[in-house]
């Protein structure tokens, strides 16, 4: 028999009209719950965030903090994806990231009890109907409106979504209950539910209803308005809820789409410990029920129940699951492999071993090796940004976004490796030595930085179809070629020491400078004659600003060449540069000139 014919047919579950009644239930629980988590956060401000990341430094503290938060912002889910997105910037570690989402999980099960309140007052009458979810409900929907519409602070607006989000989830709630009040005396409703004993059917369904939902705490409330039939036991409570848990990780997983190695190993850890967590409340309970005969699996359950169920569910498997925390983190680390081009890319950063720090003369060596590979990263970077002008593709632009963050974690590993041994007894010479590298690994730093934003202004390019005419198309050719070549420069400078190489760094420099300002002055006249237009000037504008930053960039790790082997302070070399320009670069200047013509 069809879905439609037990719901509609002969044998109807529910008419119609209970059916758009349910559905809309549905639709304003979700909605409300909804305003109250965006009115919540609000009224946080972005403390909770501050919070997440600075104190969940031990599995213990991310625990805490993950319900503590969750509770608040009432959603796992964006506790978690928040949480992903800290790990995908750097800021935070996988290990942690797992005892905030374990943390999570137990926080998402009080949205259970702010439910219960619906059943406050129920067939009561006398002061107790007060308290009934209609007068509830409409006594703080009309605060709610109240500070909305009042109040002129953000703060209390934001109280008044908050009241007016809750009021709203409780109508949801009382809809859904009344709509599938008349389910009790239905036969047919009944022996569709004995169908969910099966625990493997009860999983399966509760899981696939979570993930369309993509809300846990949405799921255990439509099972709490179930429950209100007085059809559902514990027996078929119970794998339902357990499905409810891991179909919770679908919107998890869904925001892990683009993110770092480790930004999906610490989304992958949400699945893996619903999955966990299962697992071993299955094995234990239905185990034992092999043996023993529970008395309570025919117990009807209501609302309260549910939300206790699940609430002793959830911390219960997670305290059981701390002590596994570090095998957590290994089978996320095997189900999400490393990319083998972005681990080659890597390499140089893991030669940083803390042993070295007590022999100074390695430590510097291997920085030093870790700094080149830094700049070797840092010219890939800007080269593969530049291929996009001829052949712009998504996969290439990912690919520059992606060489960025190496270079990102290249910075914040050497910088932090450097500190640390300058607190070690350097000679001179190393001391020098580190304080060139903290000096150019900033450099490197910004110019990968610029160079996603030339492959932005590419994308621009692209998307908007804008089409340069020949004399544009030629300026930014070679204006491109001219710092692509200060870049290999620089790199090569940086590797060698030498002074002269630094030397034709500075001449390029120079050049790219007044090239920048001869293509602008074009760009005006070309204006004024009706030849270019302003959204190509946008973005002619965009990419020179780059160009120059990116020339800027390899100058400043030029002058540190140079100072160390002038043993000229910085201030000192700039000034005997505005002074007298050096023959050498006028000479190598004038041969780049006639290499890159406009």
């Amino acid at each position: 028999m069809s879905i439609a014919k037990i719901l509609t047919g002969e044998n109807a579950i529910m008419s119609i009209s209970n059916i758009i009644l349910l559905l809309g239930g549905v639709a304003l629980f979700l909605f409300g719950m909804s305003i109250m988590g965006d009115g919540l956060k609000k009224v946080a401000g972005n403390k909770l965030e501050l919070v997440l990341y600075k104190l969940s430094g031990t599995p213990l503290k991310g625990i805490l903090l993950g319900t503590g938060v969750t509770a608040v912002i009432q959603s796992s889910s964006a506790t978690s994806v928040m949480v992903v997105g800290f790990v995908n910037s750097g800021m935070m570690k996988v290990m942690q990231a797992i005892g905030v989402i374990m943390g999570a999980i137990i926080g998402t099960s009080v949205t259970g009890w702010v439910i219960c309140l619906s059943e406050l007052g129920a067939g009561n009458s006398g002061a107790l109907s007060l308290l009934s979810t209609e007068v509830l409900s409409s006594v703080i929907a009309i605060a709610g409106v109240i500070l909305k519409m009042t109040s002129k602070k953000k703060t209390s607006q934001h109280v008044g979504d908050i009241m007016l989000g809750f009021a709203v989830l409780m109508f949801g709630m009382k809809t859904m209950s009344g709509a599938v009040s008349g389910l009790k005396d239905s036969p047919t409703f009944i022996n569709l539910l004995t169908t969910f004993k099966n625990p493997i059917i009860g999983v399966l369904f509760g899981l696939v209803f979570t993930a369309i939902l993509q809300s846990a705490s949405a799921a255990v409330g439509i099972v709490q308005a179930l429950s209100s039939t007085g059809a559902i036991t514990f027996e078929i409570a119970m794998p339902i809820i357990l499905g409810i848990s891991i179909g919770a990780s679908v919107p998890v997983i869904m925001s892990s789409v683009g993110a770092t190695i480790d930004g999906k190993r610490a989304a992958y850890s949400y699945p893996v410990v619903e999955i966990l967590r299962v697992l071993i409340f299955t094995i234990l309970f239905y185990g034992i029920g092999i043996f023993a005969q529970y008395s309570f699996m025919d117990d009807t359950m209501d609302p309260v129940k549910i939300a206790l169920v699940n609430t002793l569910f959830r911390a219960a498997t997670v305290i059981v699951l701390i002590p596994a925390m570090g095998y957590i983190e290994k089978i996320v680390n095997w189900l999400v492999k490393p990319d083998p081009e972005m681990e080659k890319e890597m390499k140089g950063i893991n030669t940083l071993e803390e042993r070295f720090l007590n022999y100074p003369p390695l430590a510097v060596e291997h920085s030093r090796m870790a700094i080149n590979e830094m700049a070797k990263n840092a010219k890939k970077n800007y080269y593969e940004a530049v291929k996009l002008y001829d052949n712009y593709s998504d996969s290439q632009f990912e690919k520059v976004d992606k060489l960025e963050g190496v270079v990102d974690k290249y910075e914040d590993k050497i910088g932090k490796y450097l500190m640390k041994l300058t607190g070690r007894d350097l000679t001179e010479d190393q001391n020098n030595a580190v304080g060139k590298y903290l000096h150019c690994i900033t450099d490197l730093e910004r110019l990968s930085d610029h160079s996603l934003n030339v492959a932005e202004s590419f994308q621009e390019i692209y998307e908007k179809k804008l089409i340069m005419n020949a004399d544009e198309d030629k300026e930014i050719r070679v204006i491109a070629a001219a710092v692509g070549e200060v870049v290999s420069t620089m790199q090569k400078g940086l590797d060698s020491g030498s002074e002269e190489i630094a030397h034709r760094v500075e001449a390029l420099e120079d050049l790219i400078d007044d090239l920048c300002d001869v293509v602008k002055l074009h760009h005006i006249e070309r204006l004024s004659k009706n030849e270019s237009n302003l959204q190509n000037g946008y973005v002619m504008n965009d990419l020179l600003t780059n160009f120059e930053r990116i020339a800027d960039h390899c100058q400043n790790i030029a002058i540190a060449i140079i100072i160390q082997q002038s043993d000229l302070a910085k201030h000192e070399y700039s000034q005997l540069m505005k002074e007298q320009h050096d023959s050498q670069i006028e000479g190598f200047k004038k041969e780049y000139e006639e290499k890159y013509t406009l």
